[in-house]
């Protein structure tokens, strides 16, 4: 018997439905009822569709939809009560902090990726960002389901059920991938039952349950969901990110762990000292700000700091205040995320060389615009039979040899040609 491959889900320890009390307890439960006089039946059926995504009987698997009902604070995230009304409204569509009346058209939202897209939701779920209809988290997106859809996809205001539409393709169930959303907008009565969630992939090979991503009471979490909810379930429609570019697909992206939300305007700026100005820097320098800085860089903050995060911040296209040199939370969250324009090279004196932006950036893994820039110049020097294809970013023994061959051309031996570039190859290589 072939056993078909699935992502592997965490437990969710903060759902107290009876099926998944159950599930975590070793002891059955004393009342045969079940919590709040709901059949034991209810919490069976969860049970053995987690049993089926280890790999049971596949006859479990059709158990998997009928989890617990929807009861206040438990798994159906809009605040629906155990009868199946609503108890929990949401927001409107309003700018980013909910300040200012520009709202931006659909088409100006920007290009992600479904790995970013997935990232950008685990920021909130990393800081367990509280629910609130009337507040807005340090990004200026407001915290519930609708605001946390906005951000996730990077939109440039806080929409809501009734216009987060408008910046989807509607798909089918079969061409769900990780960052599409699900939405149920109740055009009658929008604050009964509206609710939107992040589709992080599905759970297994069924297809009837997935990671989903959602802002609800009391804070954004990440949890196995049946599909396509816990309830209404024949009034939510899959959509795809109208401008999600190639990333991804299939299964949740992989992440180097967690990804750091902004800290907070005070962390930045003249007098400041702290591990976030140093996680600026090393951002952006990797992002093309190396030549801003002399060395570093460091947790002092300084005239480097500033330049290269508004050059940064210019390559966006932003300017005036929007372009100060002080990050804020759209700045970090580019940054965080990799998302946005890289900075633009900045062009040198005849004779002068650029500034070496450090050893770490031509490694095994690395991928980033220093590597295509050492290729290059390799190429320019006579050293680019080692590339059959381009040079690009991404670090690969065709860019060691070639370095090996020009340290070599230098006159150098041992570990001074060892493939991988420092201060005096990269100053003889672009004089």
């Amino acid at each position: 018997m072939i056993v078909p491959v699935f992502e592997e889900i965490e437990p969710v320890s903060d759902c107290d439905c009876p099926g998944c009390v159950l599930g975590r307890r070793t002891a059955p439960r004393p009342s045969p009822g079940g919590l709040h006089g709901r059949p034991a039946a209810r919490g069976a059926a969860v049970v053995a569709a987690a049993s089926a995504a280890l790999g049971a009987a596949p006859q479990a698997v059709a158990l998997a939809a009928p989890h617990a009902p929807a009861r206040p604070g438990g798994p159906a995230a809009d605040g629906s009560a155990a009868d199946g009304s609503a108890g929990t409204p949401q927001g409107g569509a309003a700018p980013l902090f909910g300040t200012g009346t520009a709202k931006p058209p659909a088409s100006r939202s920007p290009a992600l990726t479904r790995t970013q897209i997935i990232n950008r939701a685990k920021l909130w779920v990393d800081a367990q960002v509280p629910y609130s209809t009337t507040r807005y988290w340090s990004d200026g997106y407001r915290q519930d389901c609708s605001g946390y859809v906005s951000m996730a996809w990077g939109l440039l205001s806080n929409e809501w059920t009734g216009s987060l539409a408008q910046f989807g393709v509607r798909i089918t169930k079969e061409q769900l991938e990780p960052g599409d959303m699900l939405l149920f907008h109740n055009a009658a009565d929008p604050q009964n039952g509206s609710h939107v969630v992040i589709f992080g992939g599905w759970t297994d090979y069924t297809h009837t349950a997935y990671t989903g991503y959602e802002q609800t009471p009391p804070h954004t979490r990440r949890q196995s969901t049946p599909y396509p909810y816990w309830n209404n379930t024949t009034k939510y429609v899959p959509y795809r990110y109208r401008n999600v570019t190639s990333g991804t697909s299939g299964s949740e992206p992989a992440t180097g762990g967690a990804l750091t939300p902004f800290p907070g305007a005070s962390y930045f700026g003249p007098g400041a000292n702290n591990k976030y100005v140093t996680q600026l820097g090393q951002m952006l320098i990797a992002r093309g700000g190396a030549s801003f800085y002399a060395k570093g860089p460091g947790p002092v903050w300084g005239e480097s700091d500033r330049k290269a995060t508004e050059a940064f911040q210019k390559a966006q296209g932003w300017t005036g205040p929007a372009a100060d040199g002080l990050p804020g939370p759209r700045t970090w969250e580019l940054l965080v995320t990799k998302a946005g324009k890289d900075i633009p090279p900045v062009k040198t004196a005849p004779g002068s060389v650029p500034a070496f932006p450090g050893r770490d950036y031509f490694r095994p893994g690395a991928n980033n615009v220093y590597v295509t820039r050492l290729g290059q110049q390799l190429v320019k020097k006579g050293f680019g039979s080692y590339y059959a294809t381009g040079p690009g970013p991404r670090w690969s023994e065709s860019d060691r040899r070639a370095v090996e061959a020009f340290q070599k051309a230098q006159g150098w031996r041992g570990s001074q040609a060892d493939g991988y570039p420092g201060p005096e190859t990269w100053r003889r290589l672009f004089t």
